[in-house]
Parts: structure tokens; sequence; C-alpha cells
């Protein structure tokens, strides 16, 4: 457990040191960037448990999961804000953009407890279609305690995810946004010794929190990490996705989409023709499509409540990726496109409006002038 007894005091990571022989092994990945599944469905060999169960259409792009246990596609399904609903609503829409996300390949499902009752809908969802065992679950847990190596909270927001997804067991589940990590992390460990989860992982969509992310990557403290990256914002090249290569650890990426952004951005432009190759029918391919091409991403996990849109972020998993070139030619076309720059200022989700209890609550606290 020595490995675990993290310092308050934080370490900046020696980026020099880190970065030492990564041009190569970075030129190396991009050469192979993916491996086609298996027509059928993964080996059963891998180890995984999802692999006996869970087909996977032929020729998409997977990854290995840490230790080489199995492999899962590059593209999965976020849950923030889209599958919150005020309790009641209809939830039939969510429903389809699961099955379209599942029909195209995707295997992992990302909530958390702070998704409003998003844990709800996956857990009642993946009941209906059936694949509540097959699904690659991560979850969150965001818990600090009555006192000071207090983990109560945290063992009872572990049941209550078993509860509301109907797993005994979570495949991956995140201190979520570091949140009391260094008490978190190591209970997560217990975890994952005890068979309760699969895996650990720490997570964050803010740029200033790398350092963190790096300092528990660096001491081999979590097999995933989870953190915000895209085609506009790239911090994490700096250090992170590098690190993640050079330790094994998986990277899922929040963001990918920059919350609608991108979209909204290039809004009635035309994907270019050099990118017609990879990306015929629509900007998702060409957005997400530039996030996994890199070789750290394990999975993106764009999050959508329209079932159109879950079919354009699910083509992403078939057809060719760009090379490091390409990425270079698609990122020098995406500076020329006025207010790109300045991507980071746009409000979020525009143009988007989700009903539900995080929703209303924020409206509580406007009214109040809690904000």
């Amino acid at each position: 457990m020595d490995k675990f007894k993290i310092s308050t005091e934080r370490f900046t990571l020696n980026r020099r040191g880190m970065l030492q022989g990564m041009t190569g092994l970075a030129s190396a990945a991009f050469a192979a960037t993916s491996i086609a599944a298996k027509p059928g469905g993964l080996d059963a060999a891998t180890g995984s448990n999802i692999a006996a169960t869970s087909k996977l259409p032929a020729d998409i792009h997977v990854r290995k999961l840490p230790n080489g246990e199995g492999v899962l596609p590059l593209i999965g399904l976020g849950t923030f804000f889209t599958f919150d609903q005020i309790p009641g609503a209809n939830r039939n829409h969510l429903k389809q953009v699961v099955k379209n996300y599942w029909d195209g390949g995707a295997r992992v499902i990302d909530t958390s407890p702070l998704y409003g009752t998003a844990q709800h809908t996956v857990g009642s969802i993946l009941s209906e279609l059936n694949i509540t065992d097959q699904a690659f679950i991560s979850d969150k847990v965001w818990a600090t305690g009555e006192f000071f190596a207090d983990d109560s909270h945290a063992e009872r927001s572990l049941e209550q995810s078993q509860a509301r997804l109907w797993r005994e067991k979570i495949d991956l589940m995140h201190c979520h946004s570091l949140t009391a990590d260094i008490s978190i992390i190591p209970l997560l460990n217990a975890w994952k010794r005890e068979g309760r989860i699969r895996y650990i992982g720490a997570s964050h969509n803010d740029n200033a929190y790398h350092p963190i992310l790096g300092t528990w990557m660096q001491r081999g403290a979590v097999d995933f990490v989870q953190l915000n990256y895209s085609i506009f914002n790239r911090n994490a090249e700096k250090q992170l996705l590098p690190l993640a290569l050079e330790k094994g650890i998986a990277v899922h990426v929040n963001m990918p989409l920059e919350k609608a952004r991108l979209h909204k951005l290039v809004e009635g432009r035309a994907v270019p023709d050099f990118a017609k190759d990879f990306a015929p029918d629509n900007w998702s391919q060409f957005f997400l499509k530039w996030v996994i091409a890199h070789p750290a991403v394990s999975c993106a996990i764009p999050s959508t409540s329209n079932p159109v849109h879950a079919l354009e972020n699910i083509s992403a998993l078939k057809g060719p990726l760009p090379d490091q070139a390409m990425r270079q030619k698609m990122l020098a076309y995406m500076e020329s496109i006025p207010g790109f720059s300045d991507l980071g200022k746009m409000p979020q989700y525009p143009g988007k409006n989700y009903a539900g209890v995080i929703a209303r609550a924020q409206a509580k606290q406007r009214a109040r002038g809690q904000v």
C-alpha cells in the first residue's frame, strides 16, 4: 500500500524526463492506431468478462484494455446532462440512443451519481434491452465522509450505484473530479481487491487538474484516467497522453465535441474535401476520429439525447482513421475558421435544453441569487 500514500504536497511532473523516447513510441503507435474486432465478437480467451456475450460488429476500431484483458471499442456513450430527466418523463428517445450506440458497436457507458437521474435511466434501459451484463459500465464516486478517513459516504455511493445500475460488480470506478482523491483512490484499490470493481480510475474535465491526474498516473495507482481532450483543447498532449502510453494506462476522453460547441462553430459548413476519405458523412466523424486516432486514447465518450446524433457519433467507429500528418491538417483547417480560438468562451450546449433535475436545481439557485 506504500504507493498509495500520496502526500498532500503535489509534485510537478518532469516533462522532459517523461517525454524522453516518446516521439518514437507515438510514431509507431500512429502507424497501427487500432485493431479490428473479429467478426462475431471478442475472443473469450482475452479474459474480459464481456468477451463471451458482447458480440461486436466487424471492422470497428477497438483497443486493448489494461494488461491485455480484452478489447473495447473506441467510441462509448456519455450521459452527463443528456440522460438526466425529470422523474416520470418519457425516456423512449434515450432508449433509442443507447440502442443506436450499441448496435453500432459501443460498449462503454459512462455515468455518475452526480448526473441527476442518469444512473436510473441507464440501469433501466440496459435492463430493457437485456444488455446489463454485457455493457462496460464506467461509474464514479464523489464522496468526502464525515471526517478524515471516513469512507462511509463512498460505501453508500457504491451501493447506490449497484442498485441503480443493477450491477453487483462495476467495471470501472473513477474518483470523480479527484474529490477526496487521497482517501478515495486507495479505497478503490481495496474494492478492486475485494472484487467489487474491475478497474480503478480518476477523472476530471479541467486542464488545471491535469497535473494531479498525472501524479496518480506516475505512481501507478490507476488503471484508467478520464480527461478532457478535443481538437480544440489539446492540453492533455503535453503530459498526460504520453504518460498514459508510457505507463500502459487507458484513457477515456470526455468533452471530445466540446459540449456541442464544435458542431455549432461549423454549422452550415460541409466537411472539407480532404477529409472525405475518413469523414464522408458528418462532422462527428471528423471531430471524433481526430480524437480516437491518438494512440493513447482508449475510448471517446460523446453524449447526446438525439438518436440521429447517436448514429452520427457511432459512425466514427468504422472507416479509416487519420494519421498524424492528417490530424495536423485537420487542426490547421479548424484554426482557419473564424471563432475557433475563442471556442472556450462560447456557451456550452448552444441551442440545447436538457430539462432534468440538475437544470431544475440550477434554475432554483439562480432564482435565489446563489449563482
